[in-house]
């Protein structure tokens, strides 16, 4: 999930308090100081609009005591005065609230304690790069020589005239005059006894030269600023859960709320539904890859994330051949940035397309919510979309009809697949795969994308587009398995290189093969074997690289480490084929490692085995929250429910294979087929109970149909065709 510059991570954030909100956030120390000199500030439009926010009582830090986070974009830090100079104890209390959200609002409160009144000096100490964030992230900032700071009566402006970009800092009071000087708020104060002073500060970005108002305006109550109706909704509208389980309850009450926090919301389509961003802090904005898997993921909390997400991507699909962003007409894009236009910012934040997979996932995801649901109109709209992208895969994925990739340029992503790192490809032996390259999931994701292209054609009577795409599934599951199976192993190749020779590293490759369901019925059991081996599965998760291979490292980024998300898809993967008892594993390791982590799952995580370790151990520049990772869990949920939809042949399964001791769970209010529905389960094996479904959909409590056929559907058995369930 890399910039496609920046291929690193930035240092260890340790400590770091993380406010996010839509394509803003802010990272601060635990008593709120951003200080100067690292990754630390307040961003809006991938740009840091402030690299210095430090408050000072008489001139001396305030010492912190606690800091509390009601919401994503919200936190209290509560602090007090440090002592006097003299030694004696401060009596003043000193609050922080601060909202992040188009800029950054913090309201500032001291309360004095004492029965007599207080005097003090208030400073707040400013600062400003104007950096882009990807300067920051890889540590290689260019100072933009330009940046000023005016002055005035209650404001200070910050502004870089050559990157049309910067900040008012305005502050609202009542009777208290407030001294601005470049750099510097200060407040000269006389607070009474047992009483408190007030102030709110708020940074308004400008961007290209325009600016524009915070979202959390000094003149509106916080409860009805926009995002803050946004999330209410959100938690109101998304179902409820209720289980013995407290370990489920909290990990998914925690990716509700980072999901809701991770939402992007078009100003320019304001009815639309929103897409999600990658995560944060240095992913906060669309994805390709990244926000397709995510909304798929989520599609039991809500469809209509995937749906804006669809539209997003369309709008940007690929139109053009342009070797600097990788563009071709039908391709779906890698990721968007907003940076200035003075190369700062790669491609001058502008939209870049070197990913291989992010095109079948948009094919599949539309076949996917069509099976929940969506409707025809919502269709018609996006299947000339889809058919450009399938287009793309034919006319530009490689002669032999498979998927390759390989950059345009030095400036491109080495690797563009999920593992894009540039040595998260690599042989047996450790060595590094040279490009092109063709990725096993990336044939998988084509399989089904063909798959979901034949179901939706079947749909409408296109006989011809429904044979086509099911002869083209047939003919890439029949190469996949003739070129990359590996007899003397046992296990799928990760790739083919260049030369057209297996890549024979051993790694979580495959599991995304399980689940897309290109994987030969015959050969199923000897890659579930592999995938929880005591080489790959280490109690806490499956890593992305056996502890075997030449470029295992369990502190790497790719090769060893543990992505939840990853871990979702393999289990749903081992579920589909049915190996029922290990998906389970996976499931409760990551629930296991959840609980390690406060409940919020990041990223990804060292791969250690857990009878080295009695905990996960966390990786440093892990992004947290993270939109597929907060997702996870809810994927989890759906494969042990074996939980699937076909609401157009009026189709739902629920068929409950929880582990022994996971308890019982209630589902509320899950959005099906227009309606609501309660599923109540226990691990006991009874059947579940399911109230709430529309009178034209039925009830399924077996597992959907196995695998079978080289052309096989989710849930039809014809290898010659598709034909209703």
């Amino acid at each position: 999930m890399n910039g496609w510059t920046f291929e690193g991570q930035p240092g260890a954030l340790g400590e770091t308090v993380t406010l996010v909100e839509g394509g803003s956030f802010c990272l601060c120390q635990r008593g709120g100081d951003i200080v100067p000199g690292g990754a630390l500030g307040v961003y809006h439009a991938d740009t840091r609009l402030l690299s210095g926010w430090v408050l000072r009582i008489d001139d001396r830090p305030v010492e912190p005591l606690e800091m509390v986070s009601s919401a994503p974009y919200h936190a209290t830090f509560v602090g007090k005065a440090a002592p006097r100079s003299n030694g004696v104890e401060s009596t003043l209390l000193v609050v922080r609230e601060r909202y992040v959200g188009g800029g950054l609002r913090e309201d500032l409160v001291l309360r004095n304690m004492s029965r007599e009144p207080a005097g003090c000096v208030v400073s707040v100490h400013v600062a400003s790069d104007v950096a882009d964030l990807f300067e920051v992230k890889a540590e290689r900032i260019q100072q933009a020589g330009d940046v000023e700071m005016r002055p005035g009566e209650s404001e200070l402006t910050v502004f870089s005239e050559s990157r049309s970009r910067g900040a008012r800092i305005g502050v609202e009071l009542a009777g208290t005059p407030v001294v601005v000087t470049p750099g510097l708020l200060t407040f000269n104060l006389v607070i009474g006894p047992r009483a408190e002073w007030r102030a709110t500060v708020v940074v308004n970005p400008i961007v290209e030269g325009v600016e524009s108002s915070a979202w959390f305006p000094a003149e509106h109550s916080i409860e009805h600023a926009e995002p803050a109706r946004r999330l209410a909704d959100w938690t109101r509208n998304s179902p409820g859960l209720k289980s013995t389980n407290p370990d489920v309850v909290h990990v998914l009450r925690q990716s509700r709320e980072d999901l809701g926090s991770l939402r992007l919301f078009d100003r320019e389509h304001p009815d639309e539904p929103p897409a999600i961003a990658a995560g944060a802090p240095w992913f906060m904005t669309l994805f390709g890859r990244d926000s397709l898997l995510t909304s798929w993921m989520a599609l039991p909390l809500d469809q209509s994330m995937a749906l804006g997400t669809l539209r997003r991507l369309a709008r940007l699909q690929g139109t053009k051949t342009d070797p600097l962003s990788e563009e071709e007409p039908g391709k779906i894009m890698h990721e968007l940035r907003y940076g200035p236009h003075d190369g700062a910012s790669p491609y001058g934040g502008q939209a870049y397309y070197g990913s291989v997979d992010a095109t079948p996932l948009f094919v599949m995801l539309l076949g996917e919510l069509r099976r929940w649901g969506l409707h025809d109109e919502a269709i018609e709209e996006l299947l000339p979309h889809a058919d450009a992208a399938v287009t793309w895969m034919e006319e530009y994925g490689g002669p032999d009809g498979l998927l390759w990739y390989r950059r345009k340029t030095e400036r491109g992503l080495f690797n563009q697949g999920w593992k894009d790192s540039w040595d998260g490809v690599n042989f047996r032996d450790g060595a590094i795969a040279q490009p092109p390259i063709a990725l096993a999931e990336a044939q998988g994701y084509a399989y089904a994308a063909y798959l979901a292209r034949a179901h939706l054609a079947h749909e409408r009577g296109d006989d011809q587009t429904e044979r086509h795409c099911v002869r083209r599934a047939g003919e890439l599951r029949q190469t996949f398995d003739e070129r990359f199976w590996l007899p003397e192993h046992g296990y799928y190749a990760m790739g083919l290189d260049g030369e057209g020779r297996p890549i024979d590293g051993l790694g979580t490759n495959m599991g995304h093969c399980l689940w897309s369901g290109i994987v030969a019925e015959d050969k199923a059991s000897r890659v579930a074997a592999h995938l929880l081996s005591p080489e790959m599965f280490t109690g806490y998760g499956v890593r992305t690289l056996a502890s075997s291979m030449g470029a295992y490292n369990p502190m790497s980024y790719h090769n060893g480490s543990i992505w939840p998300h990853d871990n979702a898809i393999v289990a749903a993967g081992l579920m589909r084929y049915g190996f029922m008892e290990e998906a389970q594993r996976i499931a409760v390791g990551l629930l296991r490692a959840a609980r390690g982590f406060g409940w919020r799952l990041p990223e990804l995580f060292c791969g250690f085995d857990e009878s080295e370790f009695p905990r996960p151990i966390p990786y440093p520049t892990s992004c947290s929250p993270q939109a597929w990772a907060a997702a996870a869990p809810i994927h989890l949920l759906r494969t042990l429910l074996r939980l699937d939809v076909w609401e157009p042949y009026g189709k739902f399964w629920v068929a409950p294979a929880l582990p022994a001791g996971f308890g019982e769970l209630t589902i509320v209010d899950l959005p099906v087929a227009g309606g609501r529905v309660t599923i109540r389960v226990r691990d006991d094996g009874s059947p579940p109970l399911v109230s709430g479904l529309p009178e034209r959909v039925e009830l399924l409590t077996e597992p959907r149909p196995p695998v079978d056929g080289a052309c096989r559907s989710d849930f039809t058995g014809r290898t010659e065709g598709l034909t209703a369930p």
